[in-house]
This record gives C-alpha cells, sequence and structure tokens, in this order.
C-alpha cells in the first residue's frame, strides 16, 4: 500500500474513533444539528491537507479538539457580527433540583475567559493537561494554573454563597 493509501486509512481511523466526540462539541456549541455536521466535516477536510501534522501530532484528539475550538469560533465571530443573540434555551427541571447549580453557573460565568475555557476542557471534554495545552496553545503549566486558580475561585464562590463543601 502507497503513503497515500496508508495516510487514508489512518485518517479513516481518526475519524471513526474522534468524529462522534467532536459533533457532540459541536452540536452544544451551535442550534443547528446541520451547522454541527458541516463544522465535523469542515475540521476534518482541514486535517486532510496536511495529515503528516495531525499523525505526527503528540495528541491527535486534541489536535482536532483545536481545530474544531477554532472553527467553531470563527463561526460564532462571523455569525453574531450579523445576528442578534438567541434567548438561551429554557432550563430542564432535573438542572435546577439541586440549588448549588445555579450558584456554580455564576460562579463560572464570573471567571476570566481563560479560566473557564480550560475549566470547560477538562470538565467537558475530560482532556488531559498535555491535550488542553496542545489545543489551546499554551504550556502545561500554564493550564495547571489557569485551572487550580479557577477551581479555586469556585470553591471560593460556592463557600461565600453558603453552600460549604
Amino acid at each position: 500500500m502507497d503513503n497515500t493509501g496508508d495516510h487514508a486509512k489512518m485518517m479513516e481511523n481518526i475519524y471513526r474513533e474522534f468524529g462522534p466526540e467532536l459533533l457532540a462539541f459541536f452540536r452544544r456549541r451551535h442550534d443547528s444539528p446541520q451547522t454541527a455536521e458541516d463544522l465535523l466535516q469542515e475540521t476534518f477536510a482541514a486535517a486532510m491537507k496536511n495529515p503528516e501534522r495531525l499523525l505526527r501530532a503528540d495528541s491527535p484528539r486534541a489536535y482536532l479538539f483545536g481545530m474544531a475550538r477554532n472553527l467553531s469560533a470563527e463561526l460564532h465571530r462571523r455569525s453574531h457580527a450579523t445576528e442578534e443573540l438567541h434567548a438561551e434555551p429554557p432550563m430542564e427541571e432535573a438542572e435546577t433540583a439541586d440549588p448549588r447549580l445555579e450558584v456554580m453557573r455564576e460562579g463560572i460565568a464570573r471567571l476570566n475567559a481563560a479560566s473557564r475555557q480550560v475549566l470547560e476542557l477538562r470538565l467537558q471534554r475530560e482532556l488531559s493537561y498535555e491535550e488542553m495545552a496542545a489545543t489551546l496553545g499554551v504550556p502545561v503549566g500554564t493550564v495547571r494554573s489557569r485551572l487550580h486558580h479557577a477551581v479555586r475561585q469556585l470553591r471560593e464562590h460556592l463557600k461565600n454563597s453558603d453552600y460549604e463543601e
């Protein structure tokens, strides 16, 4: 099998492994399932332009999530420049059962963007420190520091809101 065939097979395996997770990532950020699917395809189309780079990455997952994050942010920038913001979807009853959830949402909203981003990658995507660093393009120490500060701020916010750990 030639090198092109090897790359195609490896890319197919990577798509099967990470495609569903990336699609879920896009669906949480965009209202339209079609938009999520389009962004998934854009992510892999961009990766196919230089498959060696993806295949050489320490973590193909982190590399793809970095691309996905950038494509998602780009779409938000383009669409928010021309559209009004959509109303926040109503919360499900299960989400409101624990009063600490609202307190934590408030605390997360108070975090700076960098801290919120690293917290999201850790909690929602379950990325390792190394994968988060690769996704964000920052050193691992920066990721550790941001996550530490975010958790400390959330604990303090929860404590100050009369919901001790």
